[in-house]
């Protein structure tokens, strides 16, 4: 009987045991589901309260990806699951008889899905992140918009920094930097569309998150001449305020530069249109070493002139151009600029990065540094190397001197006074000296 005791406590304590790792097990609540559609790619995030394990399986017919989540459980305020969009058709869930909870993602393609867990940050907990990428090859480069003419459009890649669960920095008012940033892409991109010679492709054109090395992938395929990227400042002090523009440092050059030679064999990654993957290590080297000394110093040639005209629309945080390891900035053979175009987190500058006046001037300065930089160092094989294209009118603001009026200004540029008035927010016709005046140049 003392033997038949001891087993049955023991078979207790076990029963008791797995009933209290079930409990804990079971304790994953998803919070929230999030969706968010790129033209080549769509990311689910699911909100966890805390870390979990999870495997990730690949059906066909009909083409699912399944997530089963240890101990996962959908909170209880959580209703309604995200609508379709991207290569996502539906989301469905279900308990299995381990107690692990299965999201099912019903997919309208074939896809390549790649999952990983983030831990908090200031503005999310627990997320597990799903990627699906498409299996299909990229579209193909538009062709330039001058037909039966030798030598093709610039491209200028324009990159909205952050977007989708990445919000970027938020202002006081709540202001996004991931929407004030692809507003003033958007305008800058219509803006280069009107040069000739001249096409934008915006890297970002939608409320999706975008990895920084996709970001220069998907630039190198369009055969991009110039990479910008845009961003919203942020600063712990509130009257941090000013422009700036980044090219990348040397130490980030070198960087790049390291990981691209030891990865060379397996990467069909191009210098210049040269592969590193057939070349010893002296060869690879030097091309390499060459190909980023040219980005680099046509990076600060391109940043410099850029700076300069956003001077004459607003305040300048530092002089000169300024150097950092960006990652979106560590492409050897396109010239990269980053320009943070305010400190969002300045309730002034907070307030005119919403104001649609504001964002074109913005667009239209940072227009005119690419434009000044790309007529006077056209790239080989383009239109505007050619030089007989009308090279557009550069003036972007006028300093108001003694003995100027407004009529005389709108004269002098071709423009009405009405326009002028709107255009500066300007309520009647009383201009002061030293005022600057920005001159609504038509491109």
């Amino acid at each position: 009987m003392g033997f038949i005791r001891i087993v049955y406590r023991l078979m207790m304590v076990g029963v008791v045991g797995l009933f209290w790792a079930a409990q804990t097990i079971a304790t994953v609540n998803i919070q929230g589901v999030r969706l968010w559609a790129a033209p080549d790619n769509t990311r689910v995030v699911l909100d966890l309260d805390r870390s979990a394990k999870h495997d990730l399986l690949i059906l066909e017919s009909p083409n699912r990806v399944v997530i089963d989540i240890a101990g996962g459980a959908l909170n209880k305020d959580l209703i309604d699951l995200p609508a379709a969009q991207g290569f996502v058709t539906n989301i469905r869930t279900g308990r299995r008889k381990d107690g692990s909870l299965r999201v099912v993602l019903d997919v309208s393609e074939k896809v390549r899905p790649k999952s990983f867990l983030l831990k908090p940050n200031a503005q999310y907990g627990y997320r597990l992140v799903i990627d699906l990428a498409a299996t299909k090859t990229s579209k193909p480069v538009r062709e330039s918009k001058i037909s039966n003419s030798p030598g093709r459009d610039v491209v200028v890649a324009i990159d909205a920094g952050h977007g989708g669960e990445d919000p970027g920095a938020v202002g006081r008012k709540g202001t996004r930097e991931k929407d004030v940033v692809l507003q003033i892409a958007r305008r800058l991109a219509k803006k280069v569309d009107q040069q000739p010679g001249m096409r934008a492709y915006l890297v970002r054109d939608g409320d999706y998150f975008l990895p920084h090395a996709q970001r220069m992938k998907k630039a190198r395929l369009q055969r991009a001449d110039l990479f910008v990227s845009i961003h919203a400042d942020s600063f712990t002090n509130r009257k941090a305020r000013g422009a700036s523009v980044y090219v990348l440092s040397e130490k980030g050059a070198s960087d790049e530069a390291t990981r691209r030679l030891a990865e060379r064999e397996n990467s069909s990654d191009l210098i210049g249109g040269v592969s590193l993957a057939d070349k010893d290590d002296v060869l690879a080297s030097v091309l390499l070493d060459l190909s980023q000394s040219y980005a680099i110093s046509a990076s600060m040639n391109v940043a410099d002139s850029v700076l300069e005209q956003l001077g004459t629309v607003g305040s300048v945080h530092k002089s000169k151009v300024l150097q950092a390891n960006f990652l979106v900035l560590k492409s050897p053979d396109i010239p990269s600029i980053l320009v943070e175009t305010a400190f969002i987190s300045n309730p002034q500058e907070e307030k005119k990065l919403r104001d649609s006046a504001h964002q074109e001037r913005m667009a239209g300065a940072m227009l005119h540094g690419l434009v000044a930089y790309l007529y006077a160092n056209p790239p080989a094989g383009t239109l505007l190397a050619r030089g007989d294209l009308p090279q557009p009118k550069m003036e972007t603001a006028h300093v108001i001197r003694r003995g100027d009026t407004l009529s005389g200004i709108a004269s002098h540029y071709s423009v009405s006074v009405r326009k002028l008035r709107e255009y500066n927010r300007l309520r009647g016709d009383r201009i002061m000296v030293g005022q600057v005046i920005q001159i609504p140049v038509r491109y």
